[in-house]
């Protein structure tokens, strides 16, 4: 869920490369937050890849992110986040609209959000790719029509997780480059100050998930 931490402007046919390790350059470090970014082939702008370590277990951090209608609480900039369909416990869709300044238009995505987990490393990723339908596009509201977002959760002790979560968004329309660059400094910086206040919340505390092995 976090394509709402950035808008970059980067060509569908380039997507395919955006997971692969190399050439990622650190770009900020701050609070234990690693933000790194990558050139996709013919973009200007470039994808990024946020690494940090979070003091949670593997159920908490799922537990928030498909928390999904919490989301405005502790992702950058999001104005709404509606659950648009429960298919299990692991898997849903939701629907977002993400606040951006004048003169850019607000943007909105559909989003499938799919967890699983390996039994024998009990490394977790969680899918959330944008999709098309459920909501009909709404006025002054600029529809994002393609995102790829992936979190890698690494599970270092029943208490603590190491986070890789990657990102490439096609925003649709048109963002002026400060805006672009205004967002991919600050948005996930704040949202993971965000997120560790969010896991210190009680509904949190000792949640255990039944498809998530801690």
């Amino acid at each position: 869920m976090f394509k709402r931490l950035i808008f970059l402007l980067i060509s569908i046919s380039t997507f395919s490369t955006v997971y692969a390790q190399e050439n990622w350059k650190l770009s900020t470090e701050k609070d234990g937050v690693k933000v790194f970014t990558k050139s996709i082939l013919t973009s200007k702008v470039k994808a990024l890849k946020i690494e940090t370590v979070l003091n949670a277990s593997a159920s908490q951090l799922v537990a928030v992110i498909m928390d999904v209608e919490k989301g405005k609480e502790w992702v950058y900039s999001t104005k709404s986040c509606v659950l648009l369909k429960q298919v299990s416990p692991s898997e849903l869709y939701y629907y977002s609209e993400v606040i951006l300044p004048w003169p850019a238009q607000n943007r909105d995505f559909i989003a499938h959000i799919m967890v699983s987990q390996n039994p024998s490393t009990k490394i977790i990723t969680v899918d959330a790719p944008c999709v098309t339908g459920y909501v009909p596009e709404k006025a002054n509201i600029v529809r994002i029509q393609k995102s790829l977002g992936k979190w890698i959760i690494t599970p270092i002790s029943k208490s603590q997780v190491k986070i890789e979560y990657t990102l490439a968004v096609d925003p649709a329309g048109s963002i002026p480059a400060w805006l672009v660059n205004l967002v991919a400094s600050q948005g996930p910086l704040e949202t993971f100050k965000k997120l560790r206040t969010q896991l210190l919340k009680t509904e949190y505390q000792n949640v255990k998930l039944s498809y998530i092995i801690d």
